[in-house]
């Protein structure tokens, strides 16, 4: 039988040694590891979480009338250039650039002697015409003189009395009066000079509680509006709004431009803006109706487009979710969201900048720790 040789019991006693060994380092990297582990966990609870304080602000449902905005001029309700009917030369001149006149002041008086001299010659013929009336009628009483003969008579009288009034009128015609009471434009008139008839001597506006504003509006637009529809009106750049109403509409589309022209009144503004000034036109263009609207602080615009931060909440904190949205018209400090947006969600209002990331925690005022939220979202905010 063959012989078995049995280990030497040092053999035995350095193997189970070597065991014992490799089994207490492997226990001691376990434990090691396992408190790291522990540490760690315990680190991260003590360290609060980076967050942003912002303020929100609910998207909410706001009146809205959608309107067109167009450049309208002013125009005086009474406007004139003044013109001379009639030939002359000007013997007088009663005014000056930038005066009010009033109803009836002369303003321009061209010569007039050689009518004075005829309208004097007409004026005997027409007192000699009324003295032969007056005897041929007394010589009918006495039949002195036939009916016919009174009748001739009397004609030549009303021919002459005619005759002085037509010269009179001819020479009111040379004495050139304000219509109203208006401010006077640029005038450039002299004693001496000779004027054609129909020569432009200046413009007349008129002075009155309101102006009438012109403007133009597309034949789409201008078919939604009716008289007295009421409009705004922005007299200067960045000025407040102040309403007028339409009074009239064109009756046209200009074939060219496909436009139709408006008239609206301005009345009850101190100072009325200027004849031929230009002026910013709101029109409606539909019913009012309710729209969503956020703060325009709130909107963040980009290449790809708008976006704001909405605030959700996630196990008893808001964290902030980017969402794509479609933006309108302003209004005041509001902004029109036509779509991305209901109505009731919460949203980053102010403060949204500090948002450095999709699901990070943001705080409100009322919510931020005296010694957390808020200066750890500035101190977060500094150190990205």
């Amino acid at each position: 039988m063959p012989k078995f040789k049995l280990p030497a019991v040092g053999s035995i006693v350095a193997t189970v040694v070597l065991l014992i060994v490799v089994a207490g380092v492997t226990l001691g990297l376990i434990y090691i590891k396992g408190g790291k582990q522990e540490a760690a966990a315990a680190a991260a609870k003590a360290t609060p979480e980076f967050s942003a304080a912002v303020v929100s602000a609910e998207v909410h449902l706001t009146p809205y009338t959608r309107i067109r905005t167009a450049i309208g001029t002013v125009r005086a309700l009474r406007s004139i250039m003044l013109r001379n009917e009639l030939a002359g030369t000007v013997r007088a001149v009663s005014l000056a650039t930038g005066t009010v006149v009033e109803k009836g002041d002369l303003l321009v008086e061209l010569d007039v002697a050689v009518e004075q001299a005829q309208l004097a010659a007409l004026d005997a013929e027409a007192r000699l015409a009324e003295t032969m009336l007056g005897r041929m009628e007394r010589a009918l009483k006495q039949q002195g003189a036939s009916a016919a003969d009174v009748d001739r008579a009397r004609a030549q009288r009303d021919m002459a009395v005619a005759n002085v009034a037509r010269l009179t009128a001819l020479i009111e015609q040379k004495r050139l009066r304000a219509p109203f009471r208006a401010t006077v434009g640029l005038v450039d008139l002299h004693v001496g000079q000779y004027l054609e008839p129909g020569t432009q001597i200046a413009s007349l506006q008129g002075i009155d509680d309101a102006v009438h504003i012109d403007f133009a509006v597309t034949q789409d637009v201008a078919r939604s509006l009716t008289v007295g529809v009421p409009i705004d009106v922005i007299v200067t750049p960045g000025g407040t709004a102040v309403k007028a109403k339409i009074t009239a509409l064109d009756a046209r589309v200009d074939a060219n431009t496909r436009n139709t022209w408006i008239r609206a009144e301005l009345r009850g503004v101190t100072p009325l803006p200027q004849p031929g000034a230009s002026v910013r036109v709101s029109v409606p263009v539909a019913a009012e109706q309710e729209v969503a609207v956020v703060p325009v602080s709130a909107l963040r615009r980009g290449p790809e487009g708008s976006s704001v931060w909405v605030l959700q909440d996630a196990g008893g904190q808001l964290r902030a979710q980017p969402r794509r949205v479609v933006s309108g018209a302003s209004i005041g400090d509001q902004v029109i969201i036509e779509s991305g947006l209901e109505v009731g969600e919460l949203i980053a209002a102010e403060g949204s900048f500090k948002i450095k990331y999709p699901g990070m925690l943001v705080t409100l005022p009322q919510q931020a720790s005296p010694g957390g939220g808020a200066d750890a979202a500035d101190n977060s905010g500094g150190g990205n």
